[in-house]
């Protein structure tokens, strides 16, 4: 499984090339012209591309318990923060986010 993300729309589309190195093939809704459609169709465009989804909204994690994983979820509970804290979020824990994508049976995964 890649670790491949898939950044909602309250994240800046900037993460994409500043994490490269690390979560290669990751994508932004607003790239892929999703920033309008509703959180399902999000979901279901993540699940087809096996990405896992960035985001700060609750929504998704509520989604992924009505409807199991794939895809995957990392709920960012930093609140308003800069882009640059968020790559280094995503950065300093970049093992156990591999870790929860490749082998943890889970939905959510909680950073802060």
């Amino acid at each position: 499984m890649t670790l491949s993300l898939l950044f909602d729309q309250h994240l800046s589309y900037k993460l994409i090339s500043r994490l490269k190195d690390l979560y290669p093939g990751s994508q932004h809704v607003k790239l892929k012209n999703l920033d309008t459609s509703d959180d399902a169709e999000i979901w279901e465009y993540a699940k087809k591309n096996r990405l896992t989804i960035v985001t700060k909204d609750v929504d998704f994690f509520d989604l992924g318990l009505l409807r199991g994983y794939p895809p995957k979820v990392i709920w960012l509970r930093c609140g308003n923060t800069s882009t640059k804290n968020i790559e280094n979020i995503l950065r300093i824990n970049h093992s156990q986010i591999a870790d929860f994508i490749v082998n943890l049976p889970q939905i959510c995964l909680e950073l802060s």
